[in-house]
């Protein structure tokens, strides 16, 4: 029987890369990554490619059920390639994919927490027409109709992720009425990566349904406002066994190190989202601390009296592309 495959890659659209899709029908059921071919896209019409030479490759790397066609039907993650059969440029999961390989013996972990904001039209969800709404405050973890906007979207998209089979750790209300949050993880290097993409396409895809646009901006609002963020939790095995916290800060020395490197790749728009303000450090600074939500990392309070555990990189922002922000974080605390 024909199954619908939903081949998801990541464009080269700048300053900040999109998910694009499209369906190739095949014969089902797909029982392994040999079931799914290669395909090609119009790499000129995603900043991809030149006209006159315009043929892209889509090579699988991992697949999952669809939960919204249902079914035998699947999504499929892809890698692109370019016409010679070398990874393309803007194919950041390749680089990872090496890094990764390299440093397997330190076992790295990540969780990533994506925060975005809901808008219908111009406006966050649940914002008046004009004005704004009430301080920030009461809507962080809130629950009733006056302090949060779009719980069935997110309920959808939370059962949508699930029925998947992608690592989805949970969801809570964010400090800006309509904006939310979710986690995946933990996962590995390249798998943080792929759940997190195929989540962030549900999501756009559930809200489709709705006529709901989710938006990664880092600033979606100016003025005295949260920023979305993509706080990074990593950890080593080294960090996890016993002295951990040894490794991690040692870890944390590194990661000072090479800041400026960091901050450069951790989403367009960062510096006007950590001013120091709204819980973030200045992207002009680096510090580190035991539960400090204004630190650039922060450590846990639990892990620091376990001797043990993970960090928090606070400084990545909604945008992010997790394949870069996993190698770097990668690269710099292992190498």
């Amino acid at each position: 029987m024909a199954i619908k495959a939903e081949y998801i890659w990541v464009d080269g659209t700048e300053p900040t890369k999109k998910l694009r899709s499209k369906t190739k029908i095949l014969p089902g059921p797909v029982k392994d990554l040999r079931s799914l071919p290669e395909w090609g896209f119009d790499g000129s019409s995603t900043n991809q490619a030149a006209g006159h030479a315009s043929d892209c490759v889509l090579k699988p790397v991992f697949y999952c059920p669809d939960p919204v066609r249902g079914g035998d039907n699947v999504l499929v993650m892809t890698e692109v390639f370019s016409a010679d059969g070398k990874p393309h440029a803007t194919n950041t999961r390749a680089l990872l994919r090496e890094v990764a390989e390299k440093y397997a013996a330190h076992e790295p972990w990540f969780g990533m927490e994506q925060e975005y904001t809901l808008f219908k039209g111009n406006r966050p969800l649940g914002w008046p027409e004009q004005g704004y709404p009430a301080p920030q405050g009461p809507f962080y973890c809130g629950v009733g109709a006056d302090e949060v906007f779009g719980r069935p979207i997110v309920e959808r998209h939370m059962d949508a992720c699930l029925a998947a089979g992608l690592k989805f750790a949970g969801i809570n209300a964010e400090v800006m009425p309509g904006q939310w949050e979710f986690q995946i993880g933990p996962a590995a290097a390249l798998e943080v990566g792929d759940h997190l993409n195929l989540a962030r396409w549900l999501l756009y895809r559930v809200g489709e349904d709705f006529g709901v646009n989710a938006s990664l901006d880092p600033k979606p609002v100016k003025g005295d406002w949260n920023g979305a963020g993509c706080h990074t939790n990593y950890s080593t095995k080294a960090m996890r066994d016993a002295g951990g916290i040894k490794v991690i800060l040692a870890a944390c020395e590194k990661l000072r190190g090479r800041a400026e490197l960091h901050i450069a790749n951790y989403g367009f728009g960062i510096e006007e989202r950590l001013t120091g303000k709204h819980e973030t450090a200045s992207y002009k600074t680096f510090l580190y601390g035991v539960g400090n939500r204004g630190a650039s990392i922060r450590i846990p309070l639990h892990v620091d009296q376990a001797g043990k555990g993970y960090l928090e990189d606070r400084r990545p922002c909604a945008n992010i592309d997790p394949y870069v922000v996993a190698r770097l974080i990668i690269e710099t605390t292992c190498g």
